[in-house]
């Protein structure tokens, strides 16, 4: 079983739409946030290791199930868990919640490709980047 973290972000006034509540599209920007803020404080393997050792990440796939409107001003926590490993992808689940209910607003998973920098093509995750991940 891997850990669930999570990352709390205030909703600004660029988040929100013309139906006065956050955008669809900020929901992966949330998401984007919480995992490079978890990669650091949580899994202790910064964005900078990874392109240190000519590496990327890259989405190949992203399901959301929206649930419940966000406005401006909530305070949401996005919680993510690591599903599992195979190969060069890593399948993550998240929730996004109203803080100040601790109900989910939107929830689903996430495919993440580790690719080489040098030729842009998919690569085995190394086995000490998922021991740091299996936590």
């Amino acid at each position: 079983m891997f850990s669930i973290f999570e990352t709390e972000i205030i909703v600004r006034p660029d988040d929100i739409d013309m139906n006065n509540h956050v955008h669809n599209s900020k929901y992966l920007d949330y998401l984007l946030m919480a995992r490079y803020d978890q990669m650091r404080k949580d899994y202790k393997v910064p964005m900078e290791v990874f392109v240190e050792r000519g590496y990327s990440w890259v989405a190949s796939t992203t399901h959301i199930d929206f649930k419940r409107e966000i406005k401006l001003g909530d305070k949401i926590v996005v919680r993510t868990q690591v599903n599992s490993f195979e190969g060069a992808q890593v399948k993550v689940n998240f929730w996004i919640m109203k803080a100040e209910t601790n109900k989910v607003a939107a929830e689903g998973w996430s495919v993440y490709t580790l690719v080489s920098v040098a030729t842009g093509k998919p690569t085995r995750i190394p086995e000490d980047i998922i021991k740091h991940y299996t936590v």
